[in-house]
């Protein structure tokens, strides 16, 4: 079953960006890829076009040896380009092999330990008032985690000034009402994006009382992971981190240290199914659960299920589209059959492959423009993280 050809579509999906990867080979089987760089499609097509080259006529069930011919085939290896062309076209070819042998990917990854894979709601708000509405909404219909991704600096008049310490005054504020407000069963975690300092992150989480979150995702940049130890040792509040990371080797030393009680793996980044089932290992053998990052698409979404599935160490997938916000991310016009919730979850399904499909014709008629993150400056004129 040798491959044929490969095609890459760049699209719009929402206010964001999506490349979907498609690996085609000579006996008509075809599988469906997606990568996890938004916002630098182009670079990663462009890395695909060089995959190409020597990909063109390789056995398409030989992903481990493709993966390592993928990773190690030049002499600059890894790197977030190269890793998210990876993961795109290895998830293709479980996609392949899955419908080849007439058994959902998670067959071939050991087999479902469970029947569900849960979600949370990720509630992005600018006021406090979003923020307690659309946490109530998704609360009463059923959602038991809430990650929440602060935007408050969208309300003022200048959009693109953050300033930290505003921010974490205003914030604790606002989540230790919502504890209140949505009671003690519900678990509470908050995205802060990379924004803080480890003093920053220290001061956030003393201004609220204990119990008030039960976790922070990446309050501060992840290249170091000696100042994650360090603020480790101030914070007694656990970590959700791995989201950027783009190997096991980049996790490793945060699974080995314990510097993160949470993975946020994104198999559209880590390098698809391959890189991703020992990252799980890693995590399984220091007692961390995956927290699976997916704002993507349906392709994502469909390869984190099928992983879920089959690793025992899972806690809740990431969903943008909940009962209180639409983000449009699911893309029916492009994808006629995706994964569906229901409710809070995701059943399990038996399809072959991946089981989801893209429409190449609807993509074909649509005109990619390439999609920016927003810009955040500090009060003193100099740049910070989105």
């Amino acid at each position: 079953m040798k491959i044929s050809d490969i095609k890459t579509y760049p699209i719009n999906v929402g206010s964001g960006s999506q490349l979907v990867v498609k690996v085609e080979t000579e006996s008509g089987i075809y599988g469906w890829g997606a990568s996890g760089l938004s916002g630098r499609e182009l670079a990663v097509v462009g890395a695909i076009e060089h995959f190409k080259g020597f990909l063109i006529g390789k056995d398409a069930r030989q992903i481990g040896a493709i993966w390592q011919e993928l990773y190690r085939g030049q002499y600059f290896e890894g790197g977030r380009v190269l890793t998210a062309a990876i993961s795109a076209i290895d998830i293709a070819l479980y996609d392949i092999k899955g419908k080849a042998l007439g058994v959902p990917v998670y067959e071939l990854l050991g087999g479902r330990q469970r029947d569900f894979v849960e979600c949370f709601a990720s509630v992005r708000f600018r006021t406090k008032e979003e923020l307690l509405a659309y946490s109530k909404t998704c609360v009463k219909e059923g959602w038991k985690m809430l990650r929440l991704a602060p935007a408050e600096f969208e309300a003022t008049e200048n959009k693109e000034l953050f300033n930290a310490r505003e921010s974490i005054s205003v914030i604790a504020e606002w989540l230790t009402e919502l504890r209140r407000e949505v009671g003690s069963t519900i678990t509470i975690g908050i995205d802060y994006h990379t924004r803080l300092s480890a003093a920053e992150t220290y001061s956030f989480v003393k201004r609220m009382p204990p119990g008030t979150i039960d976790y922070i995702e990446e309050p501060i940049r992840d290249e170091n992971p000696d100042a994650y130890e360090s603020l480790r040792k101030m914070v007694d509040v656990p970590f959700a981190i791995g989201e950027e990371f783009s190997s096991k080797w980049q996790f490793l030393p945060f699974l080995e240290r314990n510097l993160t009680q949470y993975a946020r793996i994104d198999i559209c980044n880590v390098g698809g199914f391959t890189e991703a089932m020992k990252v799980a290992g890693l995590a399984e053998a220091h007692y961390i659960d995956l927290m699976p990052h997916n704002p993507l698409g349906p392709i994502c979404t469909a390869a984190t299920i099928h992983l879920a599935a089959a690793c025992p160490n899972f806690s809740w997938l990431e969903e943008m589209n909940t009962p209180a916000q639409y983000m449009g991310t699911d893309a029916p016009n492009f994808y006629p059959l995706r994964p569906k919730l229901e409710g809070p979850r995701y059943r399990v399904l038996d399809t072959p492959g991946l089981g989801v499909e893209f429409d190449e014709d609807y993509a074909s008629k649509q005109k990619f423009k390439p999609v920016e993150i927003p810009r955040l400056w500090r009060n003193d004129g100099s740049f910070t993280n989105w």
